[in-house]
């Protein structure tokens, strides 16, 4: 059975860093386009960043742009979100999720993110929550 599961989450101060992890099991995370989504409290699913499985690349939101990098290990199939200088409003619960087809996950990062749900994969996420 297909499997996403996240951590590394927790309390950090402003300006700190987490880096995510979203481990795979039952199937090669290599193969799929990646997307990470955040929820923070009471408001909508936010996009904030792909990969695509085909040459690596990776897209961002404008708002972490320069702070937040995906990066994939093949050999332990897990995939990292490395966050940096946080910030307040990055507070939220972090989802990754996979899917074959990279139009999808773009689509779901760009258009609709609470269709992040709709993806392949998707996991439970993990709470960071960036507070002083």
């Amino acid at each position: 059975q297909a499997q996403l599961v996240e951590s590394g989450g927790g309390l950090v101060q402003p300006g700190g860093s987490l880096r995510l992890s979203c481990a795979a099991s039952g199937f090669n995370l290599g193969d799929y386009a990646i997307g990470w989504f955040r929820q923070a409290p009471g408001k909508a699913p936010e996009g904030i960043a792909s990969r695509s499985p085909s040459d690596g690349m990776s897209f961002y939101m404008n708002s972490v742009k320069g702070r937040f990098a995906i990066s994939l290990d093949k050999a332990q199939n897990t995939v990292y979100l490395q966050m940096d200088n946080l910030k307040p409003e990055d507070t939220g619960v972090y989802h990754c999720a996979a899917d074959h087809i990279f139009h999808n996950v773009r689509t779901a990062m760009r258009h609709d993110p609470a269709a992040f749900k709709q993806l392949e994969v998707w996991g439970q996420g993990t709470l960071v929550n960036v507070s002083s």
